[in-house]
C-alpha cells in the first residue's frame, strides 16, 4: 500500500487539475487501488502545509487554506467579472440546474448572452441536461473547475444565508416573498431549498 499511496503522491502532485480515480488506476498498475491508497494519503497529509483535497470527484494537492496568504502575490486582473456577471454565476451556483430564464426571473432583468459566455469562457459553468419542457431549454451547472478555485468539495458546501450576512455579504433585509418570516423561518426555508436542488 505504501507503494501505491506515493504512486498517486507522484500523479496528484504533478497534475495541475484534479485527478479522478478512474484516470489514477488508468495510469497506475493493474489491480492497484488507489481509492484506499487516497484514504491514507489524505490522513498522512492532514496538518500539514499541503493537503489532499477532494473536488467534486476528483483529488488534487492543495495548499492548506490557513498558509495560502503565503502564496499571494500583487499582480493586476486583467479581467474582473461584471456585477452582472457575479450575479449569475451566484444563482447557478445556489439554483442549479437553471435555465435563462430562470436566472432572468431571479435577477428581475435579461441575462445578456456576453455575461453566460464569459462564464462558460472562465470554465466556471457549463451546459448541463436540457429541461423536459416546452423548448426543452438548456440549463447550466457549476464546473469542477469553480468548486477548485473556490476550494470548494461541492455545491453544496457554499455558504448559506447566516454565513453571508455575517461576512457582511448580504444584508439583513428580507429575502423577496419572506416578508413576515423570522430569520430562523427563512434559514430553515433556505436550507430546504438547497436540499431539494441537490438531490438530482
Amino acid at each position: 500500500m505504501a507503494e501505491q499511496e506515493r504512486m498517486v503522491e507522484a500523479i496528484l502532485f504533478a497534475s495541475a487539475d484534479p485527478v479522478t480515480v478512474a484516470e489514477l488506476e488508468a495510469r497506475m498498475p493493474h489491480g492497484a487501488d488507489p481509492a484506499e491508497a487516497l484514504v491514507h494519503l489524505r490522513k498522512r497529509y492532514e496538518g500539514r502545509g499541503v493537503r489532499v483535497v477532494k473536488v467534486g470527484d476528483a483529488w488534487a494537492m492543495r495548499t492548506a487554506p490557513d498558509l495560502g496568504f503565503l502564496m499571494q502575490k500583487e499582480t493586476t486582473e486583467t479581467r474582473k467579472l461584471s456585477r452582472a456577471a457575479i450575479e449569475t454565476l451566484a444563482i447557478i451556483a445556489y439554483h442549479q440546474p437553471c435555465t435563462r430564464a430562470e436566472i432572468e426571473e431571479i435577477r428581475g432583468v435579461a441575462v445578456s448572452r456576453g455575461t453566460v459566455d464569459q462564464l462558460l469562457e472562465m470554465e466556471w459553468i457549463r451546459f448541463g441536461r436540457r429541461r423536459m419542457t416546452p423548448g426543452r431549454p438548456v440549463t447550466y451547472v457549476v464546473t469542477q473547475e469553480f468548486l477548485d478555485h473556490f476550494g470548494l468539495e461541492s455545491a453544496r458546501d457554499l455558504p448559506g444565508l447566516k454565513e453571508l450576512r455575517a461576512a457582511g455579504l448580504l444584508d439583513n433585509r428580507p429575502l423577496p416573498g419572506a416578508a413576515n418570516l423570522s430569520e430562523e423561518d427563512a434559514e430553515a426555508e433556505d436550507q430546504v431549498g438547497q436540499s431539494e436542488l441537490f438531490e438530482d
